[in-house]
């Protein structure tokens, strides 16, 4: 009997470690099976009838509230944005069951007075829940909502919010004081007198999301913050939005997301997935998982970022069949640190492409050197990565920086090329790691036999 269940055991370890080395489609098929998006509402209401003007003068933001209240009325509604500017003096407050399409040409230009984004609304900052400036375009606690058509959300924020990074130190370390001391999200309060910027769209705590089509530009802060949500899909967009911070999308402590066929020109990350940060992320406990990026185009900071925000963990990440559109300063990047706890595990990466890029592969325990003085470890394991091909890497191609206490686990590069790189790889503080097929700055030929000029000192 010791013998076989032995011989189970010995099998188990022998699946286990097979697993972390084959791309699971069915895993990924299976989450793929979960995501529908928002159901469309046929109710229709013209925003010119609700009182609209695209004229670029007047203030349709009473026209959105009306169109609102009608959906809510009525029970859901397909609004619809001819083309033209529509001036929005403040937030635009989404209800469920709302559909809202921007028509070709059609341009919502925010106002760049933070005054109209008052009263503060519960949001989250950098991972930490609190009340803050509404967001441009909001919603809380809904379901079914959807931004579709190929029209443009426009942030407005380069004169005011843009210029709020340099003063906004005092209340960002105000936030993490009350994230780590616990202070009730109630009693967070921040907007007038400080400098949070805040985020163009978001939707907290909603269910059943489409994002399809549009194209962002001008964010004051992430561009698009999916927090706390589940069955979402981000299809087709297009960003030129290069303001300081404009992340492309944001999945925080939110699952089953679809980001799909995305055209990305983004000031900074362009995907970046989040679980909250410290406290707020262990109290909440809800991680960010089942995401499947695909078919996109990358140009900003980094392409796909897991963290340092990833308290509460990730989990089941693929990013596949995705190339550049430019310049991205890193490909893939894990970044956490003692301060964050968590984990980062059972990340898929197949069928990427980058052109130059200063690191394309970095995991790090270690980020921006914080928490040496914390024992919040991040466990990081069950990573694959296969045919991920680049044609520059300026300074390292990979690298895997674990601690002594959590050592990453079980990562796996298979067919990785990369053209030219400084530094083809760098691993510290890991364990189980497998390259296979893989090139870093060339591929060696047959080697050369010995002759007299190699003067070989016999």
């Amino acid at each position: 009997m010791k013998r076989i269940t032995a011989l189970i055991m010995i099998s188990v370890l022998c699946i286990e470690a097979f697993a972390v080395n084959r791309y699971p489609e069915a895993r990924r098929d299976s989450i793929l099976k979960c995501i529908t998006g928002a159901r469309m509402p046929s109710y229709k209401i013209n925003i010119l009838q609700a009182g609209a003007k695209g004229n670029g003068i007047k203030d349709c933001k009473p026209a959105f509230d009306k169109a609102m209240r009608t959906a809510e009325r009525k029970g859901g509604a397909h609004i619809i944005v001819p083309s033209g500017t529509y001036i929005i003096n403040g937030p635009i407050q989404f209800v469920s069951n709302v559909c809202l399409e921007l028509q070709e040409g059609a341009v919502l230009k925010f106002s760049s007075d933070p005054r109209h984004y008052l009263p503060t609304v519960r949001t989250s900052w950098e991972g930490t829940l609190l009340q803050n400036y509404s967001p441009m375009i909001y919603g809380y606690g809904l379901t079914n909502i959807s931004i579709v058509g190929n029209g443009t959300i426009d942030g407005n924020a380069a004169k005011t919010f843009a210029t709020w990074r340099a003063r906004q130190k005092t209340s960002q370390s105000l936030s993490r004081e009350y994230n780590h001391k616990e202070v009730p999200v109630n009693e967070r309060n921040f907007g007038e007198g400080h400098y949070l910027r805040p985020q163009l769209i978001q939707f907290f705590n909603c269910r059943n999301i489409t994002i399809s089509g549009v194209f962002i530009t001008n964010s004051p802060f992430w561009c698009i913050h999916l927090l706390k949500s589940e069955n979402i899909i981000c299809r087709g967009l297009r960003y030129d939005a290069k303001l300081v911070n404009n992340d492309g999308i944001d999945p925080e402590a939110s699952r089953n997301i679809l980001i799909e066929d995305i055209s990305f020109n983004n000031g900074d990350d362009n995907v970046a997935i989040k679980s909250g940060r410290d406290n707020d992320g262990w109290r909440l406990l809800v991680p960010a998982e089942n995401i499947i990026i695909r078919n996109c185009c990358f140009k900003g900071l980094h392409a796909v970022v897991m963290g340092s925000e990833m308290s509460a963990g990730i989990q089941n990440i693929f990013v596949e069949d995705c190339t550049f559109a430019g310049y991205c300063k890193r490909g893939i990047y894990v970044k956490t640190n003692p301060d964050r706890g968590g984990f980062v595990r059972d990340i898929y990466i197949r069928n990427c492409e980058f052109d130059e890029v200063e690191d394309l592969f970095y995991v790090t325990s270690m980020y921006a050197g914080e928490g040496n003085g914390s024992k919040n470890y991040s466990a990081i394991e069950n990573i694959y990565v296969e045919n991920l091909r680049c044609r520059r890497a300026r300074a390292a191609g990979i690298v895997l920086q674990g601690t002594e206490t959590k050592p990453i686990r079980n990562v796996t590069f298979r067919n990785v090329n990369i053209d030219k790189v400084e530094n083809a790889v760098s691993i510290d503080n890991t364990e189980n790691a497998v390259m296979d097929n893989c090139h870093l700055g060339g591929k060696a030929g047959i080697p050369t036999q010995a002759s007299p000029k190699d003067n070989l000192g016999l």
